[in-house]
């Protein structure tokens, strides 16, 4: 452990901000060193908000993360279409996409690796043209090889790609229609969440109501911007949380679903090599369908 004094500019201070900036890790790694008892104010076990005074000693030992690295394994896809080019899967509600701390293993991208042998791009993120959140399941079109990955790739940054959602909501929207034009960056209140600030980056999402019932309704989201949690924070903008959202609503067990009740239904882009027009849907899973279903009886 590194002992450090507190000096008369760091005092008031929280322990983790000064043990983050001293050491260069991050606030949840540093969270983590607290958690494992490795660090320390004056001797004593502290909470990383503890305020600093002048004159404490901060003691911390930081252990370094390991490198993360994509491995092969033999999970089942949901491949709706394949050729040599691209892989358009069907990801199930609640696995992840790539690779990341805390979820190192289990993935799309290991499922892929395993499937294909190799895929082109970042190595955590493996032939990757974009991603759904770890609970949101549907259609993921991958590609196989560095020209596919070019391609697609600008053809997402173009708008290009249409990927249109479906998603069961808290009340009914007041218009049937609507077009939700809201920057997204991060949560100033909360470092895991995001929300619309105005130094946000530009987002629109449009929705249409397809079914309405007395307290719920089914909505169609299609996207024109691909931030991350976009459906899910505009959503709860207006007034309209996703079912089940443990992040920007709240979680709801009665329903059985693993997560929000988002589900990625139809996916069309021009095919990288051939230019011809592709489209895919697939239906949401049996849990969605299931909850669903009590809505309608409610």
């Amino acid at each position: 452990m590194s002992p450090h004094a507190v000096t008369a500019d760091e005092a008031g201070l929280r322990a983790d901000v000064l043990c983050a900036r001293l050491s260069g890790a991050s606030r949840s790694l540093v969270a983590q060193a607290a958690r494992d008892g490795l660090l320390r104010v004056n001797g004593e076990l502290s909470k990383p908000s503890r305020v600093l005074d002048a004159g404490d000693v901060l003691t911390f030992e930081i252990p370094q993360r390991v490198p993360l690295v994509a491995v092969a394994e033999p999970i089942a896809l949901r491949i709706v279409y394949e050729d040599a080019d691209v892989i358009v899967v069907d990801k199930a509600a609640g696995m992840v996409t790539h690779p990341a701390h805390g979820a190192t293993s289990g993935t799309l991208v290991n499922a892929l690796l395993a499937h294909v042998g190799g895929l082109p791009g970042d190595p955590l993120r493996a032939g990757l043209v974009h991603r759904l959140d770890r609970d949101t399941s549907g259609l993921l079109v991958v590609a196989k090889n560095d020209e596919a990955l070019r391609r697609l790739g600008k053809a997402m940054m173009a708008r290009r790609v249409t990927r249109e959602y479906r998603g069961l909501v808290h009340g009914v929207p007041e218009h049937a229609r609507g077009r939700i034009d809201g920057p997204i960056g991060r949560d100033p209140h909360n470092r895991f969440k995001y929300a619309v600030v105005a130094a946000g980056k530009p987002s629109v999402t449009n929705y249409a109501v397809r079914h309405a019932w007395k307290r719920h309704a089914e909505l169609q989201f299609a996207l024109e911007t691909g931030r991350t949690h976009q459906i899910r924070v505009h959503a709860a903008a207006m007034g309209h949380a996703l079912l089940n959202d443990p992040l920007y609503g709240h979680e709801e067990p009665r329903f059985g679903l693993p997560g929000q009740a988002l589900h990625a239904w139809r996916l069309a882009f021009r095919h990288p090599q051939t230019r011809e027009p592709m489209a895919f849907e697939a239906e949401p899973p049996a849990a969605y369908a299931r909850a669903r279903a009590m809505l309608e009886d409610a």
